[in-house]
């Protein structure tokens, strides 16, 4: 604090003031016996006026002496006072800082592992996708060898209905799987963003916090500090607390966000990965099943054709027997016809009266009749015979033909068609595995 000044009798380098200094030409002025010394009431007045100005400056020393040791004990406990609490304010932000930067660093591990696993499950997903191409591939083979099948076996029977639904069931599961592993190729995007987005908001914080807790450590006694003074000038901020505590905030959030969207989508792929693998070990089953029962059919159907074969076998080795028995027996009754049709004609011959009817006339007339209508009768059923015999060729050639075809449908379906789908993948091959 500064004092006014005392005013002094006396100017500096003891000079007298000019009321003590005899007047101009006073040398000249005087009678002969005025000197330049003083007068000793003049030599007491200045005497006693050094002494009150030393006085006067002493306790005003003291005075300043007095105010400067408080200022300088007060500006050392208010500087040690600013410093402490500048340590402890950077200590608090430290806490935060860690403790926001723990959080990001957690919510970074659990979005990479999340990440992760979304990343198996996608390979899953994709293998699923390529499982499903053998039997898509198998369930078409099936159908182009059943088109070769021949005559009345060219049907739309339940294994072709089967397999068809089959054919729609796997391109609607290729068509859903690609949808899924777009769907987490997405989540894995967004994942990557915003772990991203933590990583920067943590390195940052990262950063921050080696700059404070540098700052906690300076100390008076550190030797790296230097005077800075366009420091203290406010800075043009990037944020302020709340802002700031509200960005890594808002990092958190959608971080979480995206974890739980990761986890319901993990849980979503999981039980959409065994439905699809159940619903298409259903179809096969359903397939496999329909084959069976078809093969089983067309073997009883071919049996009961087999066995109709071997009695209409049967029944023309019979015909032709009785053909033979007939042909035989008119061939038998070409003698006797002979001999009666000669015997009348010679009794034709007998002359005049001897022309009579009488009972061997009569007789062989009778026998002759005879005779022809029993190779009429003969005759009528060789014809028969002769057209069953071709009925029966007819329906041997029919049955035979159809044997062929079952037997044909049989080599398709049970040694081709079903051999063919054991290649069928796995319940482990389907989920992705």
């Amino acid at each position: 604090m500064m004092l006014a000044s005392t005013p002094r009798p006396y100017g500096g380098g003891g000079q007298t003031s000019s009321a003590f200094h005899p007047p101009d030409g006073g040398m000249a002025a005087a009678v002969g016996y005025r000197s330049a010394k003083y007068t000793p009431t003049e030599w007491r007045t200045c005497n006693r006026a050094v002494l009150r100005q030393a006085a006067a400056d002493a306790a005003a020393a003291e005075t300043v002496v007095r105010l400067s040791r408080g200022a300088c004990q007060r500006s050392e406990a208010e500087a040690r006072g600013g410093q402490a609490a500048g340590t402890r304010r950077l200590g608090a932000r430290l806490q935060e800082v860690h403790v926001l930067r723990s959080e990001l660093r957690a919510h970074v591990e659990r979005l990479a592992a999340q990440t992760d696993l979304l990343l198996l499950l996608k390979s899953r997903l994709e293998k699923a996708l390529d499982a499903t191409e053998i039997p898509y591939g198998v369930a078409a083979d099936n159908l182009a060898c059943r088109e070769r099948r021949l005559g009345a076996e060219l049907v739309r029977d339940a294994v072709e209905d089967e397999l068809l639904k089959e054919m729609d069931l796997i391109r609607n599961i290729q068509a859903l799987l690609q949808r899924t592993i777009d769907q987490v190729v997405c989540q894995i995007k967004l994942n990557r963003e915003a772990k991203m987005t933590l990583e920067l908001d943590w390195s940052d914080k990262w950063q921050a916090y080696s700059i404070d807790d540098q700052c906690g450590r300076y100390s008076n006694m550190s030797g790296n500090t230097q005077h800075h003074p366009s420091s203290a000038t406010m800075q043009d901020q990037v944020s302020e607390p709340t802002s700031w505590l509200k960005f890594s905030q808002d990092n958190l959030s959608r971080a979480a966000q995206e974890e739980q969207t990761t986890m319901n989508l993990r849980v979503l792929v999981e039980r959409l990965l065994q439905d699809t693998t159940e619903d298409l070990r259903f179809q096969c089953a359903a397939v496999d099943q329909a084959f069976n029962q078809h093969c089983a059919d067309l073997a009883e159907a071919k049996t009961l054709l087999e066995l109709q074969l071997t009695q209409i076998l049967e029944h023309i080795g019979a015909q032709e027997r009785n053909i033979v028995a007939l042909q035989q027996a008119i061939l038998d009754k070409d003698a006797p016809q002979r001999v009666a049709q000669s015997r009348l004609y010679m009794r034709s011959h007998r002359p005049n009266m001897e022309l009579c009817r009488d009972e061997p006339q009569l007789s062989l007339v009778e026998e002759v009749a005879q005779l022809d209508a029993m190779l009429a009768s003969l005759q009528q059923q060789l014809a028969e015979a002769r057209g069953s015999l071709a009925h029966l060729e007819e329906s041997r050639t029919a049955l035979e033909k159809d044997i062929a075809c079952k037997t044909h449908s049989l080599l398709i379906d049970k040694d081709k068609c079903m051999p063919h789908r054991r290649r069928y993948p796995t319940v482990v091959t389907l989920s992705g595995y």
